[in-house]
């Protein structure tokens, strides 16, 4: 090397390459999918802009982020307006983003928006497809990777709650581009060997793109196709996959599946004894409330509530038979009043009481009543009917009244 040669050091080297991106790039305007999308607790925002070639670092300070009017997420175009800055410590050039804008939707978000629809047209996501989970499963298969923070944490929770679970590992990949073939291979290998009551897909957090194995179209398919009851726990509370949408149940974390799937026998033998305590009071109540009642059916109570239920009706029906008595014989005495007028009346019409006074019925020979003197004839015989009998005679002269 000769003596004449500047040898640089890193700051130096970092600062020269920080002066000429920063002043030949001072204001640039970038468009790109979100990448590994990491809100801090001070309120800025990380995240890498990336293509289908190249990436880079972009962060957006909190005065810059609260003016934002929509939420970032992994997957989402967006366009960036900013500068670029080299960050010294590491080494590593970036965006300091003043602004940020949706550009439209993701290509990675498009993607899985179109496959989910299609999926859940055939049916995959239905929920008369899922299956229950078993109340106190001995044995939990995990698909995962062997050596990921995805099964240290199912672990821990399970050795934590001494659930007496025992947990079988089928290892996996679970990031690149072989990592959805073995998943998928994994889950159907685990449910055909009917060695677990739960099956847990699994993986830690992780960009957009490092989860996009457990929403590859095979492994949605053998996650659909388990018998086996599958939960599926990829990522951290605000990340998905497909794999969700299958699962008979979607938790928020691996930490979380391992809460679904364990019980803590004491936890679970205290609750059956508040429950046992529970049914005892509610049936002493109910035992108690029924002896009350019970007192309530003496023979007396029951003979005074049968007469103060029962003599109304009686009194009613004495006051009923009265009326219908009294209404009867006024009814009687009415109608032999009219029968006494009637017989009264049609006695009065008797011929017999005309008789009695004196007058008599001629009859002809013909025994036909002659009601006037023209309906004679000389030497006719007649027969008179008196009120004590008859007696012949013979028409000796006939004179008639012409008057009538």
């Amino acid at each position: 090397m000769p003596d004449s040669q500047h040898v640089f050091t890193v700051t130096e080297i970092t600062h020269t390459i920080k002066g000429l991106l920063e002043e030949s790039l001072p204001n640039v305007v970038v468009e790109g999918e979100i990448s590994n999308f990491r809100p801090s607790g001070a309120g800025h925002l990380y995240f890498t802009l990336k293509d289908d070639d190249a990436m880079i670092s972009v962060v957006m300070f909190r005065g810059r982020a609260q003016s934002l009017t929509f939420e970032p997420q992994d997957g989402g175009l967006v366009r960036v307006t900013g500068s670029v800055s080299v960050y010294a410590k590491r080494g590593a050039y970036q965006i300091i983003a003043d602004a940020l804008e949706p550009a439209g939707t993701g290509r990675i978000l498009a993607l899985l928006e179109e496959r989910k629809q299609r999926l859940a047209a055939e049916g995959l996501f239905a929920p008369e497809r899922k299956s229950p989970l078993p109340l106190l499963p001995e044995c939990v298969a995990v698909v995962t990777s062997p050596t990921g923070a995805a099964i240290r944490d199912i672990i821990t929770v399970v050795n934590r709650r001494n659930a007496g679970l025992r947990v079988v590992v089928f290892p996996t990949a679970v990031q690149g581009d072989d990592a959805a073939p073995q998943i998928a291979d994994q889950i159907s290998r685990a449910d055909r060997m009917k060695i677990a009551d739960v099956i847990v897909v699994a993986r830690g957090g992780g960009s957009i793109e490092d989860l996009l194995p457990f929403s590859e179209e095979v492994v949605v398919r053998a996650v659909a196709e388990c018998s086996t009851p599958v939960i599926s726990a990829v990522g951290h509370e605000i990340d998905f996959a497909l794999s969700d949408f299958a699962a008979d149940l979607r938790a928020a974390t691996p930490s979380a599946a391992a809460e679904i799937v364990t019980a803590n026998r004491d936890e679970i033998k205290r609750r059956i004894h508040d429950v046992g305590r529970s049914v005892i009071h509610s049936f002493a109540g109910i035992l108690g409330r029924a002896r009350m009642i019970q007192a309530q059916f003496t023979p007396q109570n029951l003979e005074r509530t049968y007469r103060a239920i029962v003599q109304p009706y009686l009194q009613r029906l004495d006051d009923a038979t009265e009326g219908i008595t009294d209404g009867m014989r006024r009814v009687v005495t009415t109608a032999r009043h009219r029968v006494s007028l009637a017989g009264a009346r049609l006695e009065a019409c008797s011929p017999y009481e005309i008789l009695k006074r004196g007058y008599a019925v001629v009859y002809n020979d013909k025994g036909l009543v002659v009601n006037r003197s023209r309906e004679l004839r000389k030497d006719e015989n007649v027969t008179m009917r008196f009120v004590d009998g008859t007696a012949g005679a013979l028409i000796q002269d006939v004179q008639n009244d012409e008057k009538l």
